[in-house]
């Protein structure tokens, strides 16, 4: 038998009641060869190259241990731009998660009936997710000038298109028995809303809003990159001086911040639940 005919031909079977069954075809060697392809086509258009990883990566490394140990006089310079950073999550989430609700009502087909109106409102959605959070800081450096207030801007618009995404959904998995029994009852669809679905969604809604705050730490500490203030603002200085002991402490207070508010969310999203 040849081995094409033992890795594709179907291979037949006879059962102890007298049948033929044929063994069904199994796809892998196919699947390994496509991903096989498309692995070999992204390296050449990629430009990868494992001797560069290898010889290069070792900087990293170098980076790292210039960052030890860290510099503690530069602490006293960190506070302000860590409470910027601090400002810029909190305000910007709670502004964010606060616009989303209208538009997740508004995206979600089971409460409004308009399929137009939920089509154009889900386009809005998408259209707002595909824009990166630095991108969306950029922009408002221009509009706001640089400082906090961009920075709080652009992480309102991430967490306003992924508290919207989810948001929607979630509501359209909610029971609509006593929305539908209170509209039945004469209340309108916003009093419906209110009393029968939100009081359903609202844990959840508040640990994404929760959630996203926490990977918002992380973003805004980057968003100085682009002139949108906070830590980013001075570790970007600090990387371009190569002053990596400074940069090292910087880190340090960033990573001690976000494990601490990231407990604090844990422990208010396990009380939600």
């Amino acid at each position: 038998m040849s081995l094409y005919d033992r890795v594709f031909k179907p291979k037949k079977y006879r059962l102890a009641n007298g049948k033929e069954v044929e063994e069904r075809f199994t796809r892998l060697p196919l699947i390994l060869l496509i991903l096989l392809t498309c692995t070999v086509v992204s390296v050449q258009v990629t430009g990868f190259s494992l001797q560069v990883l290898v010889t290069g990566g070792k900087r990293f490394f170098d980076i790292l241990f210039a960052m030890v140990p860290p510099d503690t006089k530069y602490l006293a310079k960190i506070w302000s731009p860590l409470l910027d950073t601090i400002k810029m999550s909190l305000l910007g989430s709670a502004v964010g998660a606060i616009l989303a609700l209208p538009f997740a009502v508004l995206a979600a087909n089971n409460v409004v009936t308009n399929r137009y109106v939920v089509m154009l409102v889900r386009l809005f959605l998408s259209l707002v997710r595909t824009l990166p959070t630095l991108v969306c800081a950029l922009i408002a450096t221009y509009i706001f000038g640089l400082g906090t207030m961009a920075g709080t801007c652009s992480i309102a618009v991430f967490t306003f298109a992924y508290v919207g995404k989810q948001l929607f959904e979630l509501i359209e998995t909610a029971d609509m028995g006593s929305f539908e029994a209170m509209e039945a009852l004469g209340a309108t669809r916003t009093r419906s809303f209110l009393a029968a679905i939100l009081p359903q969604i609202l844990p959840t809604y508040l640990s994404v809003s929760l959630f996203c705050l926490e990977g918002n730490v992380r973003y805004a500490s980057i968003l100085g990159y682009v002139g949108a203030g906070g830590l980013g603002l001075i570790m970007n200085e600090k990387i371009g001086w190569r002053e990596y002991d400074s940069v090292g402490m910087i880190l340090i207070v960033l990573f001690v911040t976000v494990v601490a508010i990231e407990g604090i969310s844990h422990a208010i999203r396990k009380r939600l639940t």
